[in-house]
């Protein structure tokens, strides 16, 4: 099956919503230092850009997660493929990630990592389908809410692929 890739948010629209999360986080951490925690594999590129961004001090750590494998909609189990290097304990964590759509991998992860004792514990994601939502989830900071389609650039793929758009596109299956 072949696919078509259509924009849906320039890489201008993108990188200036990312420059005001950004500055809120900035505002919002004044005076303190905020530990980002980027769910990869797809959260990098957006992490990247956004750490830039943010004028306080910051550290970073990385968790991989997997609930989707090579399908377009969530398979519902959620397995830890790589933990955090470092101890969250008494940090300003925010977890970084690329897309929220059932809220099932992000309420297991946010939940796991409340029992590690972080200061305080935030979700800032560039993408937010609230349209797919199984699992009531707290976004603190959203770059764009989108409608219920499946999306790939900016770090999102599809079985591997077009994470290296700089804009978000959507999958048209032809």
């Amino acid at each position: 099956m072949a696919e078509n890739i259509r924009v849906l948010l320039t890489e201008e629209e993108v990188d200036a919503r990312i420059q005001a999360i950004g500055d809120q986080i900035s505002k919002d951490y004044a005076g303190k230092q905020v530990h980002l925690v980027c769910v990869l594999k797809g959260g990098s590129f957006f992490l990247c850009e956004l750490a830039k961004r943010i004028k306080v001090p910051v550290s970073l750590d990385f968790m991989s997660v997997s609930s989707y494998g090579s399908d377009t909609k969530s398979s519902g189990v959620v397995k830890i493929v790589k933990d955090l290097d470092d101890s969250i304990k008494d940090k300003d964590v925010i977890v970084v990630e690329d897309i929220v759509d059932s809220g099932r991998t992000l309420s297991y992860l946010l939940e796991m990592l409340r029992d590690r004792g972080p200061k305080s514990l935030r979700l800032c994601t560039l993408l937010d389908k609230p349209d797919r939502r199984v699992i009531d989830v707290n976004v603190d900071y959203t770059g764009f809410q989108i409608p219920d389609e499946f999306v790939v650039g900016y770090g999102l793929d599809y079985d591997q692929r077009y994470r290296n758009l700089p804009y978000i596109g959507v999958v048209e299956f032809e």
